[in-house]
């Protein structure tokens, strides 16, 4: 089983950490908030831990689970404590009503990120197209990602399987901003009569 850092503490930190340990991996939350890191890992028990924010992850893949408005902040940050990590990038640069992004064609989210990321560090884009409601009921899901190296990605996809998730590899960095545009389209299905308890995939 595999070790991750989440980074956060919130409500798609709570959802990915649960999951995580309940089919067997060992989780660490990272947050500004020391007391809420740890009263969630107290709550997930399953030897969930608390890391010093800031400092090197204890997980080689690291989950990055902070506002879009954030993100890269706390990638500067943590500096080249990322170095030679993977770290999944779970932000969705909504405008401020979520009709749309504001992140542009070359220059999404996660090309922002590894742009201030160390050398070495391989940004890949997940769970920004599933609600944290429909993640922690822990049933099977498609799950949509992009980015990093192929080597990565691979690594990446075998960590979802892990989880119960069907992995659907949608290519490179530069694919990273249709998949921002996809939490677009999940927001406008579930206001609009599909609710916040669905899901894309693919057949």
């Amino acid at each position: 089983m595999t070790t991750i850092t989440i980074i956060g503490a919130g409500n798609m930190a709570t959802a990915i950490g649960t999951r995580a340990a309940k089919h067997g991996h060992t989780v660490e939350f990272m947050s500004r908030n020391a007391a809420k890191a740890e009263a969630l890992a107290q709550q997930i028990g399953s030897g969930a831990t608390v890391g010093t924010y800031g400092a090197k992850p204890a997980g080689d893949i690291v989950f990055l689970a902070v506002l879009y408005a954030g993100a890269v902040d706390v990638v500067r940050q943590y500096g080249d404590a990322l170095a030679g990590k993977i770290l999944v990038d779970i932000t969705n640069p909504f405008n401020a009503d979520a009709s749309g992004v504001v992140t542009t064609p070359g220059n999404s989210a996660s090309q922002q990120i590894a742009a201030a990321a160390p050398e070495g560090t391989h940004v890949v884009k997940a769970f920004n197209t599933i609600f944290g409601g429909v993640l922690a009921a822990d049933k099977p899901l498609d799950v949509f990602f992009a980015g990093g190296s192929a080597e990565a990605r691979a690594r990446v996809a075998a960590f979802l399987e892990s989880l119960g998730m069907r992995p659907l590899d949608a290519g490179g960095l530069e694919t990273t901003y249709a998949l921002e545009w996809a939490g677009i389209l999940l927001m406008g299905l579930a206001r609009n009569g599909g609710g916040f308890g669905i899901a894309l995939g693919a057949k």
